[in-house]
């Protein structure tokens, strides 16, 4: 099947070779056609080019098995990858997001069983279809927002059986769902209540207990871990790391959102594919982070939800560091899964400029996934995964106007 889309306004995100990641200044640029084409063979991208050259060399293939879709006054630029989320859930929490309108702080909500250990609780008491179920209509918001490529944490159970029910969804998300998804091993996400007082006994049975048989099904591609104030120290991350890693899970980190606690340099040490949050970062996580291959990936939904500062992206790129922008779509701290809004709080609340954001929500976050080079580029030979945008005077106006629905179609390929 030859699709062929003709009269694009701007084509964005082109490159004849992918690039890993970018950094720096590099994020403020994009290559882009103005008044293009683009073939799609069988999913695949074959070419693009000017219209005014379109017709000496595909005009005479526009017949069978042959789809051609005018795009005058539209944008295509590469589909959204969302690397980190956590949209396997049940329930919501909106009595939380009243505690918070009255005054109290996420910490003060999770020493009152709310938070993370609310949605555990809530897990606990969900069977696998159900979760399932629940799970792939949370999914369906991320695609119908943009998204092609998404990885997806556990966390929520915070005990053998409720990880890997957990994890056994997100397996099942992954063979039956359009787009491609990675998932998360977290169970270092919280202190489960028998464990209050007990914190290395919960370190222990996360790599006695539940990693081998993570590792041993194939449940997982990363381990995870939250290292913050009140949560998993420095020497309990290193040790889960090091533990996932000797089992072939590649590490990630969050880290940073509560205060300066050492995640992003233990996250740095242990070769992460990305640290995540950030709110707090000093010339010496900048400094870190520029001497490695490591993705510094910001979740301004969080920041917006909780009131909390904002990832200082803008002081990072200048830097010349490598950022990404994710939805962290949750029940608790940023229950959104629009990309498309990330990227009006990057340029709104962290100075980054449209294109920059783009660059942080596409080429960087497949970085952040393991997917450098194969996701959040219009290149020949890579899957077809981009955006087709309602009629607009500029891309700008993508996330200028944050509230439209400007997503006219989400063309993906897995």
């Amino acid at each position: 099947m030859l699709d062929i889309y003709v009269n694009i306004k701007s084509l964005m995100g082109v490159r004849k070779t992918p690039v890993k990641f970018l950094k720096g200044a590099e994020l403020d640029t994009i290559e882009a056609i103005d008044d293009a084409y683009l073939i799609v063979e069988d999913g695949i991208i074959k070419d693009y080019g000017k219209m005014a050259g379109f017709a000496n060399i595909y005009g005479e293939r526009c017949g069978a098995n042959t789809a051609v879709h005018d795009l005058s006054g539209r944008f295509v630029f590469p589909a959204f990858v969302d690397s980190h989320t956590h949209i396997v859930y049940p329930g919501s929490r909106e009595q939380e997001y009243e505690d918070k309108i009255r005054g109290l702080s996420y910490a003060e909500i999770a020493k009152r069983g709310g938070g993370i250990l609310n949605t555990a609780a809530k897990m606990h008491l969900t069977d696998e279809d159900t979760l399932f179920d629940m799970s792939m209509q949370h999914l369906q918001q991320c695609i119908d927002g943009g998204t092609a490529a998404i990885e997806i944490k556990s966390g929520y159970g915070l005990s053998t059986e409720d990880e890997l029910k957990m994890l056994r969804v997100i397996r099942r998300m992954k063979e039956c769902s359009p787009v491609t998804i990675k998932a998360n091993f977290l169970a270092a996400h919280a202190f489960p209540t028998p464990y209050r007082d007990d914190h290395d006994g919960y370190v222990r049975l996360i790599i006695d207990e539940m990693l081998p048989i993570v590792a041993g099904e194939g449940l997982a591609d990363f381990i995870d871990v939250f290292c913050d104030e009140g949560f998993f120290t420095v020497s309990q991350t290193a040790r889960i790391l090091e533990a996932g890693i000797k089992h072939g899970l590649k590490p990630k980190i969050h880290a940073n959102e509560l205060g300066l606690t050492g995640g992003v340099q233990v996250g740095v040490e242990y070769g992460a594919l990305s640290v995540d949050h950030l709110e707090h970062v000093g010339d010496a996580e900048c400094e870190c982070l520029k001497s490695s291959k490591t993705i510094a990936t910001a979740l301004p939904g969080a920041s917006f939800f909780l009131g909390m500062p904002y990832t200082p992206l803008r002081q990072m790129i200048d830097s010349g560091l490598a950022v990404a922008l994710a939805s962290d779509c949750n029940p608790g701290s940023s229950p959104s899964a629009s990309m498309k809004f990330v990227l009006s709080l990057a340029s709104i609340n962290m100075r980054l400029t449209p294109v920059e954001a783009l660059n942080a929500a596409t080429v960087n976050a497949a970085a952040a996934m393991d997917l450098a080079g194969t996701y959040g580029h219009i290149s020949p030979g890579l899957k077809a995964n981009f955006i087709i945008t309602r009629p607009m005077p500029s891309f700008s106006y993508f996330s200028y106007s944050y509230t439209e629905n400007l997503i006219e179609q989400v063309v993906i390929n897995r």
